[in-house]
C-alpha cells in the first residue's frame, strides 16, 4: 500500500505537507513511503508494523529526531546510509527487521558506527563508551554505488585513475569519514594538491591522508561530537598501551627463562 498525501493529512490533521511534524502510521500495511520526499519538516515518525523495505525517501527529512521502524522488511543495514544526512536523529527503533541478523551485539555496533549521534536504539539508551566501541569494532555500512556517484565530484573517473590521483585519494578518504559521521561531503576545491603518490610509498601516503582527513573533520564537529571522538581516542590509546605492556612482559619473561 502506498502512503498518499490524503492519508498523511488526515492522520496528521494538517492542511499541507510542510506543516506535518508528527505522524503515526503504525500497522497500515505500507510498502511505499515515497511521499516523505515532500514532508521535509517531520520530526517524529512512527512506521512500525508495515512492509517497508527502502528508507531512501527519508533522506530529505532533515528535521527528523525520532524514527520508529520496528517490524518492517528492511533487508540490510546498508539502508541506514539514507539516514546519515539526518543529523538531528536521536531515537531509532529498528528491531525485528531482516537487517538485524542473528548477532544482536554486532548489529548494534554496526548501527551505532553508521549513526553515532543516536541517543537511544531499540528502546535502549546509547552510552558514550558504546559509541566509541562501535566506531572501532562496528562493521562499515557500504553506501550504494549510485549514491556515492551522485554525491562525489568527478565521479566519472575510473577507479584506477582515482587511485593514481593523489588529490582524489585525499578527497575520497576525507569524504568517506565525513559520510560515516553523517556530515556533508566536501567538494574538490576544499583540498590542496598533495605531493605525487609516486614520491612516497602507498601505506605512508594513506596514513598521511587519513590524518589530514581527521584534522579537517575536527573543525566541523560540535561539543557533543568532539566528546565522542575524545572517548574513542582514549580507548584506542589504552589498547596500544596494553599491547605495548604485554610485549614488554613477554620479553622480560623470555630473559628470565634464559637466565634460569
Amino acid at each position: 500500500m502506498k502512503l498518499t498525501r490524503k492519508l498523511v493529512l488526515a492522520k496528521a490533521k494538517a492542511s499541507d505537507l510542510e506543516s506535518v511534524k508528527k505522524l503515526n502510521c503504525w500497522g497500515c500495511n505500507l510498502n511505499d513511503i515515497s511521499i516523505f520526499s515532500q514532508i521535509p519538516n517531520i520530526e517524529v515518525l512512527t512506521l512500525s508494523v508495515n512492509n517497508i523495505s527502502s528508507l531512501s525517501p527519508l533522506a530529505s527529512c532533515l528535521s527528523l529526531s525520532e524514527l520508529y521502524l520496528r517490524r518492517n522488511m528492511v533487508p540490510t543495514l546498508s539502508e541506514l546510509c539514507h539516514l546519515r544526512p539526518l543529523t538531528r536523529l536521536r531515537v531509532l527503533w529498528l528491531a525485528e527487521n531482516p537487517c538485524c541478523g542473528a548477532d544482536p551485539s554486532r548489529y548494534r555496533l554496526t548501527v551505532l558506527r553508521c549513526l553515532p549521534r543516536l541517543q537511544k536504539l531499540d528502546n535502549q539508551v546509547v552510552t558514550e563508551d558504546e559509541v566509541a566501541l562501535a566506531l572501532v569494532e562496528g562493521d562499515e555500512v557500504s553506501t550504494p554505488t549510485s549514491s556515492i556517484q551522485n554525491q562525489l565530484p568527478n565521479n566519472g573517473l575510473p577507479d584506477a585513475e582515482m587511485e593514481n590521483d593523489a588529490l582524489n585519494y585525499n578527497m575520497e578518504e576525507t569524504n568517506k569519514i565525513r559520510e560515516e559521521l553523517g556530515m556533508k561531503l566536501l567538494s574538490r576545491d576544499k583540498f590542496s594538491s598533495p605531493s605525487s603518490p609516486s614520491t612516497m610509498e602507498k601505506p605512508t601516503m594513506k596514513k598521511t591522508h587519513v590524518l589530514d582527513a581527521l584534522l579537517l573533520l575536527l573543525r566541523d564537529l560540535d561539543e557533543e561530537e568532539l566528546q565522542v571522538v575524545h572517548t574513542a581516542t582514549q580507548n584506542r590509546l589504552q589498547t596500544y598501551t596494553l599491547d605495548s605492556g604485554d610485549g614488554q612482559r613477554t620479553s622480560a619473561e623470555k630473559a628470565a627463562d634464559i637466565q634460569h
